[in-house]
């Protein structure tokens, strides 16, 4: 009888644990958000154990009990591991739904040290993520909600945080590659709703590290007997998810050069801003960043301020000649601003009349200081008559200098409406599709538009230029860093001349030692190579046998 128990035991145990596995995700496929560890606790007791009594012939004095014990406890274990590996299967979705999944996160944590799982776990999630989060197909705010879920995931299940730091590292190497991830990062910091980024900053001052463990002696856990390695430099344990995000990049200054970009943006586009808003985001971020940081947008903010003011005193002033459209200027202290776009703008006689008086004006109100008009900024807010119809519109100042121009002439050309206000054609043309749509121009001949003022479909119509305006009007972060990247270049041709070809990491090297130091950003090898490779194609640079020279 012994010996055909022991050849009948590790059939029944495999047929028992394929049993209990089909068992389990029948009951566990479907649900993230509920622990069915008691239960499947509970049916192993009261289904396969009974059932297994009745096989055996219990006798105290005979073997077969101990082997009934021994199948019993391996299946325990079997149902605690193969739930366990089932919940690491289900992973990626457990942490979208989180904080939902809590309960089926506290089931893994307290059973994953017992199962030895730890590295299919480590796996299973890097290849969830690498194949459903990073890949071109997802967008940066989606893949950023995922991170910041994945986080608070991973540190339920281990507050020593070396499950994080071994999983999260991909997603920050990914995260680096997409030249958007900054921005929607500032974004999502500073919009209204409900944003998991947004919580974070308004639950107050960045988590301070290493300090605080004494004050936490009662929570303390160890951690594993067996260090996961990571080539993270993230201090996770101690750091909140806004810090490391901002350590993904390593430098809080490329976080605030595009902050106080989306907030010119901001600014410039709204001119009933919300300054108080403003502030208090701002105050929020000096936690996180610092106040030596963010001056520059303090003095933006009261730029805002200062405008509404000077605006109403001179509307106010008796002197000033007024007329049925007054202009309000948003007058900003243009160092403390990022960089403008460049793009000209020759604007209708009518509207630089008004603008002189206003800057007349400005002139009496404050000295010795005047205004130097940026033409294509701003916003127009027009009402356009024709016969009894009725549009009102808020355009730029581009669109409206159009309408202008047809409003003296009814015909244009597009070369002579181009030179008369100093704009390409192909960008005349673009814009001019916006009138078009309305119904008030249409080409009549190739290149030749004429005004249509009985074309006009619809009453009291009010509508916003949804085309390209909603593009910033500032200029890029990556381009402002390529510009003072292109500062560099005499230096470069400085070393080149001295010692005739150098490597790029040499190059790289030297502008470290002695260019970059004074400097409060240091670039990248990428983004000095991009550089090299520009002056390649512009003939200005050779490269041969792996180190750059000057052309002779």
């Amino acid at each position: 009888m012994h010996v055909l128990q022991n050849i009948i035991h590790p059939f029944l145990l495999a047929d028992m644990s394929e049993y209990i596995a089909t068992h389990i995700k029948a009951i566990c496929e479907g649900d993230i958000r509920q622990s069915y560890l008691q239960t499947l606790e509970t049916w192993l007791e009261e289904v396969v154990f009974k059932w297994l009594d009745k096989i055996y012939i219990l006798n105290e004095d005979f073997p077969e009990h101990k082997i009934l014990d021994d199948l019993k406890n391996h299946l325990k274990y079997g149902l605690k591991y193969l739930y366990t590996k089932q919940r690491i299967d289900q992973l990626f979705k457990i942490i979208i739904e989180y904080p939902d999944s809590l309960p089926v996160l506290e089931d893994i944590k307290e059973l994953m040290p017992s199962t030895y799982l730890r590295t299919h776990f480590i796996q299973t999630l890097k290849r969830e993520l690498k194949t459903r989060l990073l890949h071109p197909g997802v967008g940066t705010s989606d893949i950023l909600t995922a991170y910041v879920a994945t986080i608070r995931t991973l540190r339920t299940l281990d507050p020593s945080s070396q499950l994080l730091d071994a999983v999260t590292e991909p997603i920050h190497e990914y995260l680096r590659t997409r030249s958007d991830t900054i921005r929607c990062v500032v974004t999502s910091l500073t919009e209204d709703g409900p944003n998991d980024l947004a919580e974070e900053l308004v639950s107050g001052e960045a988590t301070q590290p290493e300090d605080s463990d004494d004050d936490d002696w009662m929570n303390w856990v160890p951690p594993p007997k067996n260090p996961i390695p990571s080539q993270s430099k993230t201090n996770s344990k101690s750091a909140d998810i806004i810090t490391m995000l901002i350590n993904v990049y390593g430098s809080k200054e490329l976080f605030v050069n595009e902050y106080r970009t989306l907030l010119a943006d901001r600014l410039l586009s709204q001119l009933s801003c919300d300054t108080e808003k403003e502030i208090r985001y701002l105050e929020l971020l000096k936690l996180r960043f610092g106040d030596a940081q963010l001056n520059y947008c303090e003095v933006m903010l009261k730029d805002i301020v200062d405008s509404k003011r000077i605006n109403q005193r001179i509307k106010e002033d008796p002197n000033y000649e007024k007329n049925d459209n007054f202009i309000s200027a948003m007058i900003v202290s243009a160092q403390f601003w990022p960089p403008f776009k460049d793009d000209k703008l020759e604007l209708h006689p009518k509207v630089v009349k008004q603008m002189e008086r206003f800057t007349s004006s400005f002139e009496t109100l404050k000295g010795n200081r005047t205004l130097l008009w940026k033409n294509h900024l701003g916003v127009v807010d027009l009402e356009i008559q024709t016969g009894n119809k009725t549009l009102e519109l808020t355009v730029s100042p581009l669109h409206a200098t159009i309408l202008l121009f047809f409003q003296e002439n009814k015909e244009w050309s597009l070369k002579k409406l181009s030179k008369k206000m100093l704009v390409p054609v192909t960008a005349l043309r673009r814009k001019m599709s916006y009138w078009q749509s309305q119904g008030l121009i249409a080409e009549s001949e190739n290149d030749v538009f004429v005004l249509e003022e009985d074309n006009v479909e619809g009453a009291n119509v009010e509508a916003d230029v949804e085309d390209d305006e909603t593009e910033s009007v500032m200029t890029s972060t990556k381009d402002q860093r390529n510009e003072e990247l292109q500062t560099f270049w005499s230096y470069i041709v400085g070393m080149l001349t001295n010692l005739e070809s150098l490597s790029l990491d040499r190059i790289h090297q030297m502008l470290k030692m002695f260019v970059f130091e004074g400097t409060s950003t240091e670039y990248t090898l990428e983004e000095l190579q991009n550089l090299l490779d520009k002056k390649i194609r512009e003939h200005q640079l050779i490269f041969s046998n792996g180190a750059y020279k000057l052309p002779k």
